[in-house]
């Protein structure tokens, strides 16, 4: 079974990698990039956004949705999920995963893309919605740097 593609589903690069359209990459197109489109942007379908589509929006296919697909839902595909391609999977393609295509992969190849906003967003979040099997889960694959006590000094 592949991943499917859903239309309408945004997604940024969300892995551990800092080249070039990295999750960690601050350039154009990067997991953290600020620019337009970018996955720490708060314009219009950036990963920081509350509009529709956007990291921080909690309408369907958003990164703090509850619905299927979204990041905070633990049906099959969602960020909460724990089942292939899942959010909390850690086999191949998981957000927790350090293979290649994986969430917690620093390969400059094959890069994870969620929609989620960037993982230190997403933990404080999940911290302040009581998700706590959730934040242990992410903190034992994510590097300490990540995490918000630390990311947001």
């Amino acid at each position: 079974m592949s991943k499917p593609n859903i239309p309408n589903l945004r997604t940024w690069p969300r892995n551990l990698s800092t080249s070039h359209g990295g999750g960690l990459s601050t350039s154009q197109y990067g997991g953290m990039s600020t620019s337009q489109y970018g996955g720490a942007s708060t314009s219009q379908y950036g990963g920081l956004s509350t509009s529709q589509y956007g990291g921080m929006s909690t309408s369907q296919y958003g990164g703090l949705s509850t619905s299927q697909y979204g990041g905070l839902s633990t049906s099959q595909y969602g960020g909460l999920s724990t089942s292939q391609y899942g959010g909390l999977s850690t086999s191949q393609y998981g957000g927790l995963s350090t293979s290649q295509g994986g969430g917690m992969s620093t390969s400059s190849s094959n890069i994870y893309t969620s929609n989620i906003p960037p993982w230190p967003y997403f933990l404080k979040i999940l911290e302040e919605k009581g998700y706590d099997r959730a934040v242990e889960m992410i903190k034992n694959h994510l590097p300490d740097f990540l995490w918000p006590e630390n990311y947001f000094r």
